[in-house]
């Protein structure tokens, strides 16, 4: 017995040893400074060596390449050892025609030469080495410059806009066309280059429909020859190219006496015309009616332009699931896994306090949201009206506060220091935000939000707000969008009862979803074209710029 407790003993006295032994290397290791990772600096991929034709072949002086003050133009002939490359017929042909046909997807050939191109191609044998040279760097140089136009827009939003905040596309343009033009595969390459959406899509196909107008000569319609509002059997002048406006849109078939009588079938079409054009389908003629009679085909056709560039800056990856806001249609979809689950009614900033452009993700639903007045409501809303009526922020559940945290007395407030307070509504079913707010991250302190005018959504026009987009129905959609079936659970009964507190709680959004806040006015639906009305007039300056 003694033998084996004295084992033991030893056994155990070697079992401490050992995991003091750990202990002390554990602690060596732990407190052992940590080598920084190197981060490898990511290369710039050069594009593929240009495989050449067995036709007529010169070397480029690089100073006609320097001409151009062009780094990809430069790195385009690095690949081809400054040789020239379209010595195809076939590839330059395609090219050519590409160009000179570019105004079917709303480009304009005079961008990219294409007059002087087809010169230097009918000389193309009597070309020398040197104007040889120069036809090849602008046949590339200007049909990158298309491709480019094509992917990413001719115009950059962030120079023209303050309020668009949208994230940059990027093209390695040569990469892109030396695989293409490698792989005899250029046939291909302008449709891969544009977007994929199904609105840029119902652009193109638009602008496609307007081309087959004829041209028209139909006068003005007057609005100073209105009284009033036309309505059905009325008798106005106005009438007659009323009427020819709806049977030159087709809104209007068959044989009319084009008189001055508002008869039951012109009645059908103008109701026909209003849907169209996002008006209240009522079929009483007023200023918003005449307004987009007034049109002409071309500026219809400028416009289709105008859109289908902004949809060449917006990023058409989307995301799984996302909501879509077009700012002129008033309108917001969520779509998931590329099915529109629900579709609201929203109301957007004015004119003169424009709704932003922006690209987001949503992060959060805050139900019995406070309302902090901001700068610009404080300047031009609250101010006068405090002036007026000591009360008016009292009789709107709003309190002052001073740089302290202090609450003011309305009797105390500094008039002449407005900025020197922060003014705070408390939540509930009055507040300026509703009941629920959805946050996303912007530089614009714009967000989604629930409204206390809940009557306005029935309007035609809902360009209303401060900015943000307020949102019609909005505890359906806080319980849709928070409702993940993996883990979280959100019946109407339990937002009910959240509601019910007044207490402002904050939700995380655990499913992701995009936020795609953009601005377009025009497109086609079955073959018919749908217009909007530029309710911030960006469509004829855009189309202005893009043919300066």
């Amino acid at each position: 017995m003694k033998d084996v407790s004295k084992h033991y003993l030893m056994y155990k006295k070697y079992k401490m040893r050992n995991i003091y032994f750990l202990i002390i290397l554990s602690i060596f290791v732990c407190c052992k400074k940590e080598e920084p990772k190197v981060i490898p600096v990511k290369k710039a991929t050069p594009p593929p060596a240009i495989i050449l034709t067995d036709e007529r072949t010169v070397s480029i002086d690089t100073t006609l390449i320097g001409i151009f003050k062009s780094k990809t133009l430069q790195e385009f002939y690095n690949s081809s050892n400054n040789k020239t490359v379209w010595g195809n017929l076939k590839k330059r042909t395609y090219v050519l025609s590409q160009i000179k046909n570019c105004e079917k997807l709303g480009l304009n050939p005079d961008d990219y030469k294409s007059s002087t191109l087809e010169k230097y191609e009918k000389r193309i044998s009597k070309l020398n080495d040197k104007e040889l040279a120069t036809y090849d760097i602008l046949l590339t140089y200007n049909f990158e410059l298309y491709l480019n136009h094509l992917h990413k827009g001719k115009l950059d939003p962030k120079k023209l806009y303050t309020d668009w905040d949208l994230t940059d596309k990027n093209l390695d343009v040569n990469s892109v066309l030396i695989k293409a033009f490698n792989k005899n595969k250029l046939d291909s390459i302008v449709e891969n280059i544009q977007p994929k959406s199904e609105t840029y899509r119902e652009l193109l196909k638009a602008l496609e429909i307007i081309n087959t107008y004829p041209e028209d000569d139909i006068g003005m319609i007057t609005v100073d020859s209105l009284t009033k509002k036309i309505s059905l059997n009325d008798t106005n002048v106005a009438l007659i190219n009323i009427k020819k406006r709806l049977l030159f849109w087709g809104d209007m078939s068959g044989k009319d006496s084009i008189s001055s009588i508002y008869n039951k079938k012109t009645f059908e079409s103008i109701k026909r015309f209003q849907e169209r054009h996002g008006l209240a389908a009522d079929g009483i003629i007023g200023k918003g009616t005449i307004s987009a009679l007034n049109y002409s085909k071309e500026k219809r056709k400028q416009q289709i332009i105008a859109n289908l560039e902004r949809w060449r800056w917006y990023n058409n990856d989307f995301t799984e699931n996302y909501f879509i806001i077009n700012i002129p249609n008033y309108s917001l979809n969520v779509v998931e896994s590329q099915d529109t689950t629900l579709v609201r009614n929203i109301v957007v900033g004015t004119i003169k306090r424009k709704t932003p452009i922006i690209t987001s993700v949503l992060k959060t639903v805050v139900f019995n949201p406070t309302w902090t007045v901001p700068p610009t409501i404080l300047k031009e809303d609250v101010v006068p009206a405090m002036k007026r009526n000591r009360n008016y922020l009292k009789n709107k559940n709003i309190t002052i506060y001073d740089t302290m945290g202090h609450e003011v007395d309305p009797s105390k407030w500094n008039e002449n220091k407005p900025g020197n307070y922060k003014y705070v509504q408390s939540p509930g079913y009055n507040n300026s935000l509703g009941l629920m707010k959805i946050l996303f991250p912007n530089h614009h302190s714009v967000y989604l939000h629930d409204t206390n005018h809940r009557n306005i959504f029935g309007r035609n026009n809902r360009s209303l707000s401060s900015g943000c987009v307020r949102i019609e129905n909005p505890l359906e959609l806080a319980e849709h969008i928070l409702n993940d079936s993996i883990s979280t659970n959100w019946p109407k009964e339990k937002i009910d009862s959240i509601i019910e507190t007044e207490t402002t709680i904050n939700i995380r959004i655990t499913k992701k979803y995009a936020l795609y806040q953009w601005y377009w006015t025009a497109w086609s639906k079955k073959n018919q074209l749908i217009f909007r009305a530029d309710i911030y007039n960006l469509d004829s300056d855009l189309y202005a710029k893009l043919r300066d």
